[in-house]
């Protein structure tokens, strides 16, 4: 069995995450007791906001903590596969 792959901010990044999924359970509830849209819209923003902000943080700190400073071929290609996520 391999080491898990944890990085120091893991830990923020998945209190983030559980935050944002109660969010958008709060909004499946919204919509199923029929809440105005505008109430619904602006909850998705604030779950989507917490999505994307907790995306950039795990890339950004795999780009800084898990390629090496030599930038061979193989980070180069990594760099790109994962940057096309932000």
């Amino acid at each position: 069995m391999s080491n898990p792959h944890v990085h120091a901010s893991h830990p923020a990044l998945v209190a983030r995450l559980k935050r944002a999924d109660g969010h958008l359970r709060s909004v499946i509830e919204m919509i199923q007791a029929g809440k105005p849209c505008l109430d619904i819209a602006h909850q998705l923003q604030a779950v989507e906001k917490a999505v994307i902000n907790a995306k950039r943080t795990l890339i950004h700190d795999h780009i800084d903590h898990c390629l090496d400073a030599e930038h061979s071929a193989d980070d180069r290609d990594e760099m790109k596969a994962i940057t096309r996520y932000l």
